[in-house]
């Protein structure tokens, strides 16, 4: 799946000037309508982990806010040039966490950088974000989406199940305590591919074949 922005920017955020109530809050209190404003856009995220799907983010311009989270929850992220990122609720009197930022750019970064990131709200362009592992290639502007498109191509000739059960324990081994209990899951997972697929066949008959593999999983 490739997520990208329609026009000049990925995704600049809460709209400040006309800002919408959430649907179906008759009769509720303050405190219950933020809760459940705040709770569907941190589904967001959790939704883009639980799909089997690989997510590509392609940066275009802008990814501001809730739209520099909505990249962080993609498993790629790859920039146009003109791609830019900020933590916007700290410059809008707000806190700088939301969305699973405070959980997803330390990891992506380091804590260092994220918090210096988060803590002072300022611009990071597409140069610095490939230089600090925001995301992990730049293309021209009029490049990135043929540039993304390839990347896909490239990924949908494997297979699919081999890609869904990689992203699971990619996410799920960032939670992990220590090398082994990775090494753990990686083997069952492995394991569980292998003796339920003939993929490895498959994949050693067409090289031999000098064709494509064909996945039936």
């Amino acid at each position: 799946m490739i997520l990208t922005g329609t026009g000049r920017g990925f995704c600049s955020g809460a709209d400040t000037q006309d800002v919408e109530p959430p649907p179906n809050i008759e009769g509720l209190t303050l405190t219950r309508i933020a809760t459940r404003a705040m709770t569907i856009l941190a589904q967001l995220v959790p939704a883009m982990r639980s799909m089997p799907q690989p997510v590509i983010c392609a940066v275009n311009g802008a990814a501001i806010g809730g739209g520099m989270c909505l990249a962080l929850g993609a498993d790629i992220r790859i920039a146009g040039a003109s791609a830019t990122f900020r933590n916007a609720g700290i410059n809008n009197g707000l806190s700088g966490t939301e969305l699973g930022i405070s959980w997803l750019l330390p990891r992506a970064i380091g804590a260092a950088h994220a918090w210096d990131v988060i803590l002072t709200g300022r611009e990071v362009g597409a140069v610095e974000a490939e230089r600090l592992g925001l995301v992990s290639r730049v293309f021209p502007d009029a490049e990135l989406m043929p540039g993304v498109l390839a990347i896909a191509e490239t990924m949908c000739g494997y297979s699919p199940h081999g890609l869904s059960m990689t992203k699971k324990v990619l996410w799920s081994n960032l939670e992990v305590g220590s090398l082994e209990a990775a090494i753990d899951l990686e083997n069952r997972n492995q394991l569980l591919v292998r003796m339920t697929t003939q993929n490895l066949q498959e994949a050693i008959t067409a090289r031999k074949q000098k064709r494509s593999p064909h996945y039936e999983d």
